[in-house]
């Protein structure tokens, strides 16, 4: 049995996001497929994520320092204990699906916070003497990401920061099995067509579905 982290960052719901549709019609038929996996959903709009502030920053160096977890200040111990079960979390996961909208070029800021989450050493990666070291090799993630334009090829490509982002700091993590499905062009087709690309996308993640 397999534990896959079904991640969405998105602040709407399927009806309303390519992204989001395409992600259910994905996670109903891996289930399908994989009756006897554990499939976790982080809504990371509805997650505590903390932020890399002063709290967290002073709280990893006093602990660096010798100081015990009980000596931090009560927002310190919130705050790196939360970080530390989000870490513990994904570095137990099998698989990975992340959901999002291409915003501003890059992904939704509350992903970017759920990858720093996610982004410590000893945990994800680590340093040694011939430099960084991933530490989740064997794992298997699947990234859903939608665009009013195209970036994942033509004359917009170099302008595409979410995938290439997410891909990137995977791969640092020593994942190698890394997929994309793109829902893309929406906004620059009419009405009656984006409807389209949304299904074609569904028809292609259904299939990924059944061997990822």
């Amino acid at each position: 049995m397999a534990t896959v982290l079904y991640i969405t960052a998105h602040p709407l719901d399927p009806q309303s996001s390519y992204s989001l549709a395409v992600g259910k019609e994905f996670i109903e038929a891996y289930r399908e497929a994989n009756p006897r996996d554990e499939v976790v959903h982080l809504d990371l709009y509805k997650e505590n994520i903390p932020q890399f502030d002063a709290d967290v920053l002073r709280g990893w160096e006093k602990l660096r320092s010798g100081s015990s977890f009980d000596q931090l200040t009560d927002a310190e111990k919130s705050k790196v204990a939360c970080l530390e079960a989000i870490v513990d979390q994904f570095v137990a996961a099998d698989k990975y699906v992340y959901v999002s909208p291409m915003w501003n070029f890059t992904i939704p800021p509350v992903l970017k916070a759920y990858t720093d989450a996610t982004s410590i050493p000893g945990k994800t990666f680590r340093y040694t003497e011939n430099g960084p070291e991933g530490l989740l090799t064997g794992k298997k993630v699947l990234h859903i990401q939608a665009s009013g334009s195209v970036y994942s090829e033509g004359p917009l490509a170099p302008l595409e920061m979410g995938y290439s982002y997410l891909n990137k700091v995977l791969q640092f993590y020593g994942i190698q099995s890394i997929e994309a499905i793109f829902v893309e062009g929406t906004a620059l087709k009419s009405q009656e067509q984006a409807p389209a690309i949304k299904e074609k996308a569904i028809a292609h993640a259904k299939e990924v579905a059944k061997c990822f």
